[in-house]
């Protein structure tokens, strides 16, 4: 028999080309899967809240949150007779004011002397001052005196702190003028009520512009009590530049960590759609922190070499003492350097994370440097206390506007980075050598054949 022809069957279907890799997975695919969203969804938000938190919380009622604003109180006068009787007007405006109904307590009202006024002014210890001048009883006795010619108006200075930061300053230079035209005010009844009685007596009436006069006599004038340089930001260069070395060390603690993982095999370089992976080299989590925080101090002289060369060497920034400044900038990098390689020896793979917060998010609200950590809400002002942006930023402020002295801040800043150093020294020790330990050595994910 002659085997019939069978029907011929239908080639197979081709297959699908494999995805890039070899895995078939489409893109798609990945996507659908509810369980890749979950993590980085979560994560993501968290961080976005509490970022709108922190940073929105700060900053949205300054004037609401004022408490103990420093600001001085200057009596120079020297006093007038007045019937017979040796009066000092300026002393009684000063104690006035200093006593004046204060329930939320915005005001630290300092009654100083003109040289301790000048001593705080310069060390930024008062963010601003009312000065009564020593002519100030002679200038009110001769308004109220007969007219012979044109009167001297009394004056009233106000003395301002650019240094202190421009909302500092404008936070103190409002409060210093509302004080001096409430005392113009109270002054000028008494002044209004003498005319009166005079005029009284001799059968006159007091003209209209003598009224005005009389009513409001004290002339507000605003001069600079610390003056700063003309390429100082308005007194926000020492918060910007504080900025550039916590950046300097946050990012270079970071990058210093990853090409360090890199090229001890643990971690995967990728460089656009080029793959490497170094041979794994064997070595414990404490040699491997030591590696990282000495190159991380340095590093940090290249970086404060770079950010001093283009802040004063290229754009003209005003700064004296260049060897203090160059020298607390490094100190400053350095220890911010050594503490991202602490808490990332230490928390791993979410270290940057938490060190992000450390000393970006809850440092920027907290440095006290754009909004005065007296206008702050009270979770702030606590986090002032240890948080390194507002030590940090203390301290290039005394050196940059106040002359680099110990009481403007620098004295506090040098101590806060000792001691953020040691403790960064301590951790990152401590928990390496306890891994170390423990066996708790770092995984090594297997090469793809």
């Amino acid at each position: 028999m002659t085997p019939s022809d069978p029907t011929p069957s239908p080639p197979d279907p081709a297959p699908e080309p494999a995805a890039p890799g070899g895995t078939g997975v489409t893109a798609g695919q990945v996507l659908r899967n509810p369980r890749i969203w979950v993590i980085p969804t979560c994560l993501v938000g968290v961080v976005a809240l509490l970022l709108a938190l922190l940073y929105m919380g700060g900053i949205l009622n300054p004037r609401i949150d004022l408490h103990h604003l420093p600001v001085g109180l200057v009596n120079a006068d020297r006093g007038a007779t007045v019937d017979g009787q040796q009066q000092n007007l300026g002393q009684r405006v000063t104690t006035a004011v200093a006593a004046a109904p204060d329930p939320d307590q915005r005001v630290d009202w300092q009654i100083l002397t003109p040289a301790e006024a000048q001593q705080k002014l310069a060390s930024n210890q008062l963010y601003g001052a009312l000065e009564i001048p020593e002519d100030f009883t002679a200038a009110v006795v001769g308004l109220g005196a007969p007219p012979t010619g044109t009167p001297v108006r009394p004056t009233a200075v106000v003395l301002t702190n650019p240094g202190s930061g421009s909302l500092a300053s404008s936070f103190a230079s409002s409060i210093t003028q509302d004080a001096a035209h409430r005392a113009s005010l109270e002054l000028g009844k008494q002044l209004t009520a003498t005319a009166a009685q005079r005029a009284a007596q001799q059968g006159t009436q007091v003209s209209n512009p003598a009224a005005l006069l009389l009513a409001d006599p004290v002339t507000v004038e605003t001069r600079v009590g610390h003056p700063i340089g003309p390429h100082s930001g308005l007194g926000l260069s020492a918060f910007y530049y504080t900025l550039l070395l916590v950046l300097a060390g946050f990012l270079g603690g970071n990058a210093i960590g990853n090409g360090v993982d890199v090229a001890l095999g643990y971690t995967d370089n990728e460089l656009g759609p080029w793959h490497t992976r170094r041979r794994t080299v064997p070595i414990t989590r404490r040699r491997t922190w030591v590696v990282k925080s000495v190159m991380s101090t340095g590093i940090a002289l290249v970086s404060s070499a770079a950010i001093m060369l283009a802040t004063v060497g290229i754009l003209g920034m005003d700064a004296g003492h260049l060897p203090l400044l160059f020298l607390f900038s490094f100190c400053a990098t350095t220890a911010v350097g050594l503490g991202v390689q602490a808490i990332n020896a230490t928390f791993g793979g979410v270290g940057q994370l938490i060190s992000m917060f450390v000393f970006i998010v809850l440092a920027l609200p907290s440095s006290g440097a754009t909004i005065p950590l007296q206008a702050l809400p009270s979770f702030y002002r606590f986090l002032a206390h240890f948080e390194p942006m507002r030590q940090l930023s203390d301290g290039v402020r005394a050196i940059l506007y106040f002359d680099a002295q110990a009481d403007a801040g620098l004295a506090r800043a040098w101590i806060m980075i000792g001691i953020g150093t040691v403790l960064a020294l301590i951790l990152g020790f401590a928990m390496t050598s306890y891994y170390d330990r423990k066996g708790l050595h770092r995984l090594v994910a297997e090469s793809a054949a």
